[in-house]
This record gives C-alpha cells, sequence and structure tokens, in this order.
C-alpha cells in the first residue's frame, strides 16, 4: 500500500481516487482552462461513498492541493488553512438540518461567481449534496453547468443517485471505498498511538467509518453505549421490553440532540438579534420577526436530524450484530464485525431460527426506511423491537 503524504495522509485505503486527483492537480496547472476534461481536470466534481470513506476529507484534500503551490504538500500556509477551514478561496457548505433550501443555494451561487482572492481557484465543496432540495438543486444548476472560468464545485454525496440527474450528468464522478480493517487499525496505531489490538477492536467495529473508530478507541463512554446496544436482542423477552428499550433509545438520542443544540440555538439567536440590532426591550425593526421564524425552524430540523441520525446510529449497530449471528448460522466465525462479544453473538445463533434472525435484519431495514420517510422515530423504533421477539 502507497504511504500517503501532504494534504493527501488522512485518506485511508484510498490510493486510486489519490493518484486520479494529483493528475488532475497536475493537468490543472499544465493547463490552466478547468474544462480541459482530456487532460484530467475539470470544473465540476462528485465524490461518492459510504459514511465514513472520506469523501469530504477528499475533497478538502483535493481543493488544498489545487491551490498548493507545490501539489498539496500539507505544510504550507495554503495547505494549513484549507484543511483548517478557514483559506479565504475555499468554502465548504453543511448543513445540521434535514435540507438544504434555496435560499443557502443562491447564497452559494453567488460566493462562486467571486474571483479568487489570494488562490488560483474559487472552490465550493458542498458536502451534503444528497440534502439538497430540488428546488436548491435547480438554483446551482446553472452555476454548475456553466461556472466562473476560475471557479471548481466539488459535491459529497453517499451515492450518485443521491443527487438529481442534472446535477450529476455535469460532474465527474470520485467514488471512494470503505477502507479495510488493516487500513484503519494502520491510522489509529500509527497516528493516533494506540494499542494494536484496541486499534483492530475499534477498527472493526466501526464498519469502515474512521471517525467512529476513533471515537470508540478514545471514548470510554461510546464503547460502553455500544456494549448496551449490542446487548439488546437478547435482553428482550415480552412486551414491554421491546417498549422501554425503544423509550430508552428515543430519549438518549433526544437528549444528545439537546446537548448540542441548546447551547448552539442561544448563541444564534444571540447572534441574530446582534446583526438586527435588537434590545431586549423596545420595538423589534422591521424584518426581524421573519428572521427569527426562519432561524427556529431551521433549528428545529437541525434537532430533528440530530436525534434521528442518533437512531440510525444504534440501527447499524443493531444491523452489524444481526449480520454476524447469520455469519456463524452459515458457519464462518473468521470476520465478525462484534468480534468481542462473539460469545453472545454465538449463543443467539443458536437459540434462534436463521429465519427469525433474517426477519430482524429486515425489521432494521424498515425501522431506517420509515425514518427516511419522516415516521415518529418512537413508534418507528418500538415496532421494530416487537419484532426481535423469539
Amino acid at each position: 500500500m502507497t504511504v500517503l503524504t501532504g494534504v493527501w495522509s488522512e485518506l485511508v485505503g484510498q490510493d486510486v481516487v489519490v493518484e486520479s486527483l494529483r493528475g488532475a492537480v497536475e493537468a490543472s496547472v499544465a493547463t490552466p482552462d478547468p474544462d480541459a476534461s482530456a487532460h484530467g481536470m475539470t470544473h465540476a466534481w462528485l465524490f461518492t461513498g459510504p459514511p465514513g470513506s472520506g469523501r469530504s476529507t477528499a475533497a478538502v484534500a483535493f481543493a488544498a492541493a489545487l491551490q498548493c503551490d507545490r501539489g498539496g504538500c500539507g505544510e504550507c500556509r495554503s495547505c494549513q488553512t484549507a484543511r483548517a477551514g478557514s483559506h479565504p478561496d475555499i468554502t465548504v457548505i453543511n448543513t445540521d438540518g434535514l435540507s438544504i433550501g434555496v435560499a443557502e443555494a443562491r447564497e452559494i451561487v453567488r460566493t462562486a461567481a467571486l474571483h479568487p482572492a489570494v488562490g488560483r481557484w474559487q472552490i465550493l465543496i458542498v458536502e451534503d449534496a444528497d440534502r439538497l432540495t430540488d428546488q436548491a438543486a435547480n438554483a446551482l444548476l446553472k452555476s454548475v453547468e456553466e461556472p466562473s472560468p476560475r471557479t471548481i464545485w466539488m459535491l459529497c454525496a453517499p451515492a450518485v443517485e443521491d443527487v438529481i440527474t442534472t446535477i450529476r450528468s455535469r460532474c465527474r464522478p470520485v467514488l471512494l471505498r470503505t477502507p479495510s480493517v488493516e487500513a484503519i487499525t494502520r491510522l489509529l496505531v500509527e497516528r493516533d498511538g494506540l494499542e494494536a489490538e484496541a486499534a483492530h477492536a475499534a477498527a472493526a467495529a466501526s464498519q469502515g467509518h474512521i471517525g467512529r473508530a476513533r471515537g470508540l478507541a478514545r471514548n470510554a463512554e461510546a464503547r460502553q453505549r455500544r456494549a448496551d446496544i449490542l446487548a439488546l436482542p437478547r435482553s428482550l423477552r415480552t412486551l414491554g421490553d421491546c417498549l422501554r428499550a425503544a423509550q430508552r433509545i428515543d430519549a438518549e438520542a433526544n437528549a444528545r440532540a439537546d446537548a448540542y443544540c441548546d447551547a448552539a440555538d442561544e448563541r444564534e439567536k444571540a447572534d441574530l438579534k446582534a446583526s438586527w440590532g435588537v434590545e431586549d426591550r423596545g420595538k423589534r425593526p422591521a424584518g426581524y420577526a421573519g428572521a427569527l421564524s426562519s432561524l427556529t425552524k431551521e433549528q428545529e430540523r437541525r434537532r430533528k436530524r440530530m436525534a434521528r441520525d442518533s437512531i440510525d446510529g444504534v440501527l447499524l449497530d443493531l444491523l452489524s450484530y444481526f449480520r454476524d449471528v447469520m455469519a456463524v448460522q452459515l458457519g464462518s466465525t473468521q470476520y465478525l464485525i462484534n468480534a468481542d462479544v462473539t460469545d453472545d453473538v454465538v449463543s443467539m445463533a443458536r437459540e434462534r431460527s436463521p429465519e427469525s434472525i433474517v426477519g430482524a435484519i429486515d425489521a432494521v431495514g424498515a425501522c431506517r426506511e420509515a425514518l427516511e420517510a419522516n415516521a415518529a422515530p418512537l413508534l418507528a423504533v418500538e415496532h421494530m423491537m416487537t419484532r426481535f421477539l423469539p
């Protein structure tokens, strides 16, 4: 495996992608025209791959390399500011809410029309392109299709199909793969200084998600939370057990969302008041009420998304558990995701029929689909839990 250096060093297990992007960087220096696609460079890119594969990391590294005089050395001021998120010509757009609306999209388009201030390119990185509403995507379309001469678009999404056809057809795809357990283990050992055994366990449990692997390796609370989740299936014996487990999952997800959002909401409202010159007492300026209402709705969407994402993390752990049980039933224990609870997995495999495990896997998938369709989280999780019963 190639040892990656400079801005590329965080792209674990993505050697082929890095080689392609490096070629584009070299082509951008040799050929100033970003539309000279025959030379490896173009004005719009679409980074796709499973969660944790490093889509936005790859986009930021590529952006840094395009701005760097040495192709991404990782040491110059340009590279350092790009990786820190403070480069004046690299704008990263993400959202804590459920979607990116048309108003935000129009602001992005205005930024895209600017000439680079200090760098070679004006680069827009949309981390959650799959969350663009249809109206927002249409607002971006013209700029992505015919950008300003020194503008580069980089969109990130889980899959190509998550971006509307008119947008994705104008982008060059970059597909990232799930990093191997060995690659993530090596990263945790070499860069985070972890013991090999602990690093390997975290890497396997993360299911290829580098950020989650680091969290599990460093945070004892995260490891205990995962252990509690994996213990759930064998603890369910009655309908009451199912309802209580669902209530606990929903309550913990909301508590985690509240812990972040309460402070963020107050800070954003204070900033809004300051920007409008609003005092605690006195008449409110015209338009302030509308701005406050829009902010409040966005904050509610963010809180909802964070709680839903927290529940989805639980569902992924449960899915990995039942996957391991099925693997044991099929006679394989070599590549268990949750090798640290092998005894529990083997016991479940003996106690339950293969048909019931398939039913449990289907139940998790149905719950995820229900949450995506905006179902009430508690009801969706309760229904799923009842299908785990023996």
